[in-house]
């Protein structure tokens, strides 16, 4: 699988082992589409795709390895792996939108830019 799936992967942009805990519903639940804009390295220039944020809690239906939360303050961090390959995420949401930057990783392969986000 190449880097440009596991960026487009993200959400997420969006690792949550360093975010507290969430503990019910989130002033950010619903779905959100996410916009990844590439500006180093060789991926693909932009990604578009939709997540769901569910008690804080970021998530994509065809994602197992995808960590993410969104803190009572909006901000969000996001990772994912898939095999040898592993991008992450930070930014903050806002009741709206949002925005931050993403970084990716194979091998010695690296890729970044940022994000933005829009509530649907």
């Amino acid at each position: 699988m190449r880097l440009a799936t596991v960026v487009y992967s993200i959400a997420a942009l969006l690792s949550a082992s360093s975010m507290a805990g969430a503990s019910g519903p989130s002033g950010y639940d619903g779905a959100w589409s996410l916009n990844f804009v590439t500006q180093r390295g060789a991926c693909d220039p932009t990604y578009n795709f939709d997540v769901n944020i569910s008690d804080g809690i970021v998530s994509h239906p065809n994602l197992v390895k995808l960590r993410g939360r969104v803190t009572a303050s909006g901000s969000v961090r996001a990772s994912i792996t898939v095999q040898d390959k592993h991008a992450a995420g930070s930014g903050r949401l806002m009741k709206s939108y949002g925005r931050g930057h993403w970084k990716g990783q194979t091998g010695n392969a690296q890729c970044s830019g940022y994000w933005t986000a829009q509530r649907l």
